[in-house]
């Protein structure tokens, strides 16, 4: 059958740069079924609701200070080591059009710890629904992608592999989430130290939370307490975040996975 070449867009390259880079870690999934009821309710509840991602993100970020493995890496600049961050950094994975074509481009969220929840949801719906033009760091990625494969590759190895500026262009951590569309990823992938994905969240709150893990960084018993931990906080400070922004009368944008 005679088909049509199609030559590899921007944002199809700035994927194969990830997934050439990710494929060389040594990454293994650890899940846990948990219960998010006081967390759904709160969220059900509150009139400014805020994107589930931005309140795992934040979340996640706040287990990170309290389990520096969460907050390393492993670097081979000057020499095989591991760096560990004083804070994180998260990136997350949006989807938005570019060209007319679908593309997966990454926001930054600088200690998201220490951010509001009204402002981490702020981030990400400006990054998916504002002009690309508008956006610095997704233009600064685009524009990355524009290079010649060679320079990207080289480009991309110095960044993951020099521990101080690892954790501005790369983050701390990865969010890749896509449950609002009815599905979930096993086994995402990228080229940090973890990766937090979750499923499909029930009316009651039951939803299983992943974290894709670098083994070379940590053991699997780090991310299982981990998790643990992750899902006390989520029904804790986020449930009293989320009841603080229920008696505020300013709406934020919300209402999304």
């Amino acid at each position: 059958m005679r088909g049509r070449r199609i030559p590899i867009s921007v944002q199809r390259r700035l994927v194969l740069d990830l997934l050439y880079f990710a494929k060389r870690i040594p990454t293994v999934p650890v899940q846990r079924r948990m219960s998010l009821a006081p967390l759904a309710t709160a969220r059900a509840e509150c009139r400014q609701q805020v994107r589930w991602v931005a309140i795992f993100t934040k979340a996640y970020a706040m287990v990170a200070q309290e389990i520096p493995e969460l907050r390393r890496t492993y670097i081979k600049i000057p020499w095989h080591a591991l760096y560990e961050y004083p804070t994180s950094r998260a990136l997350i994975l949006i989807e938005r059009d570019y060209n007319g074509e679908s593309a997966i481009l990454p926001v930054s969220i600088k200690d998201p710890a220490k951010e509001s929840l009204h402002y981490i949801t702020g981030q990400i719906e400006q990054a998916a629904h504002a002009p690309v033009a508008q956006l610095k760091n997704l233009r600064r990625w685009i524009w990355f992608a524009r290079l010649p494969t060679p320079v990207r590759r080289i480009a991309w190895w110095i960044g993951l592999n020099w521990g101080r500026q690892r954790g501005n262009y790369f983050g701390t951590f990865g969010v890749s989430v896509y449950s609002s569309l009815g599905a979930e990823s096993l086994h995402p992938l990228g080229p940090v130290t973890t990766v937090l994905n979750y499923g499909v969240i029930s009316k009651s709150g039951e939803v299983d939370v992943r974290i894709i893990y670098d083994h070379r960084v940590m053991n699997g018993t780090t991310v299982a307490r981990a998790l643990v931990r992750l899902e006390a906080m989520l029904n804790s400070a986020m449930v009293k975040e989320l009841k603080k922004l229920r008696e505020l009368t300013r709406p934020i944008m919300c209402g999304r996975a």
